[in-house]
């Protein structure tokens, strides 16, 4: 299951006066929800989606996913702002009857991944992964890589440098369990002050489950999080990279 969360505000956009929210937002003939949702159109025929949203968000997304030819796109709305994307994606998850072992994947709805395909082995064997790539700041949640060949994470962290390997924020969990369980660890004491998803992997990785990472070129991956970034692609190419 691909899982999009956008039960935020979009209050940047807003104080930056702009009159919609930014999944709406048109750039080069399609809106950022169209982008961000199209990276996976290779699964569009064979993978479920849940999109959380609040308010009119919702009926935007059940219309747009829709016309996107997503098929089988279940959209549910919230009635109340949550304490993070973790708690939204749990109470997305809830509301859809999603079963235990079903696999996750979490995705922003302000960033795009251009011809998203899911790796194979080692990572498709792994209890989860996040996707990264080089760089650095205070802004990204971050993995810390193990010392082996293998591509393993030994810790994650949000908005702490803690290597240069930043997370895209695409966030795969190969049993939705696992998720529930990381983030109820996480409630009792949180590392963040959003239940955020990347600090959860630190309980499945304690608890001696193997999450892994996968490295993309920064050139792979278009975030379009702010009026900056967003400004920047509605000046840039016609067709985002």
């Amino acid at each position: 299951m691909i899982v999009i969360p956008m039960a935020g505000r979009s209050q940047r956009f807003l104080d930056a006066g702009y009159d919609r929210p930014k999944h709406a937002l048109p750039l080069h003939g399609r809106s950022v929800f169209d982008h961000a949702v199209g990276s996976f159109a290779a699964e569009f025929e064979r993978t479920p989606f849940l999109i959380i949203a609040r308010g009119e968000a919702a009926d935007y997304a059940r219309q747009a996913g829709a016309a996107l030819g997503v098929k089988d796109c279940t959209v549910v709305a919230l009635d109340r702002p949550t304490a993070g994307q973790a708690e939204t994606v749990a109470l997305g998850l809830e509301a859809a009857g999603t079963a235990a072992e079903t696999p996750l994947t979490i995705f922003n709805i302000d960033t795009f991944r251009p011809g998203f395909r899911f790796p194979g082995a080692p990572l498709a064997g792994m209890d989860g992964w996040l996707e990264v790539f080089r760089g650095e700041g205070a802004n990204w949640s971050y993995v810390r890589p193990g010392a082996g060949e293998a591509p393993l994470a030994l810790e994650t962290a949000e908005k702490r440098p803690i290597s240069d390997l930043c997370c895209t924020g695409l966030y795969h969990f190969a049993r939705a369990a696992d998720f529930a369980w990381a983030l109820a660890e996480e409630r009792k004491a949180p590392q963040a002050a959003e239940l955020y998803v990347a600090p959860i992997y630190n309980h499945l990785i304690r608890a001696g489950r193997r999450i892994g990472y996968r490295l993309i070129g920064r050139d792979e991956v278009v975030f379009c999080g702010t009026p900056a970034e967003y400004e920047a692609l509605l000046s840039g190419p016609a067709s985002p990279p």
